[in-house]
């Protein structure tokens, strides 16, 4: 079974559906929006998320995240 998830992403609303057994973490949810890990920066309820963690820190409904995508050029 699965519940709405409501998350609020660089400002935005979004919905999400979570399986109650396995929770969504950071790393599944920039799966699910597309996202490389290698190229942004993650704030999760102001406070900065290490990489190495992604895997670890879960996701809740009412949670801000602010998503950073670095950008090259010359």
């Amino acid at each position: 079974m699965s519940n709405p998830l409501k998350l609020t992403i660089n400002g935005e609303r979004h919905t999400f559906c979570q399986d109650q057994e396995e929770p969504l973490t950071i790393a599944g949810l920039l799966v699910k929006l597309g996202l490389d890990p290698l190229k942004l920066a993650v704030e999760h309820n102001h406070e900065i998320v290490r990489r190495s963690t992604y895997d670890d820190v879960t996701v809740h409904d009412g949670d801000n995240l602010e998503l950073v995508q670095f950008v090259g050029g010359g």
